[in-house]
């Protein structure tokens, strides 16, 4: 069974990286975020999602914090995919694989966390239906705070 769960890690690892290689140039849009984040001090900026026909794709955007206090992104949801999960990008075995962010990605007090590829981002597994480029798919960040944010990232080739 672990060696089938190596198998089926490698992969979706394989797999992610190429939506992740695949990630070309991002515009600099930024989006009017709605929540209790905002309210907060939180702003979101390049938001986007790799277009992709099925399967998976990830979700970038950077998260700005100017408040006092950390904020940690611990979860995202979309109604395009029923699996959201923050993934990091860390080297293994002299590999660089994919895996699931424990403990969420803080966003420092006074600081950002960039969500890029090659680095931390947004996983979108089991997609219900393709991200095309100009798509504009909905994403709810939700804080440990209890905070939520409610962003709009626009499909990118």
């Amino acid at each position: 069974m672990k060696n089938r769960s190596n198998v089926l890690t490698a992969a979706v690892a394989l797999m992610a990286a190429t939506v992740l290689a695949a990630c070309g140039s991002t515009s600099s849009s930024t989006t009017s975020a709605s929540s209790d984040a905002a309210a907060s001090g939180v702003t979101a900026s390049d938001p986007l999602v790799k277009s992709a026909p099925d399967g998976m794709t990830a979700a970038f955007v950077t998260l700005s914090n100017p408040t006092d206090t950390e904020q940690v992104l611990v979860s995202a949801t979309t109604p395009v995919s029923p699996m959201v999960q923050l993934h990091e990008m860390v080297m293994q075995d002299g590999q660089m694989v994919m895996q699931e962010k424990k403990g969420g990605i803080a966003v420092p007090a006074k600081g950002s966390a960039v969500l890029e590829p090659g680095g931390n981002h947004i996983m979108l597994m089991g997609l219900t239906s393709a991200v095309k480029a100009g798509d504009q798919v909905p994403l709810t960040l939700t804080f440990a705070s209890g905070l939520t944010m409610e962003i709009t990232a626009v499909g990118k080739d």
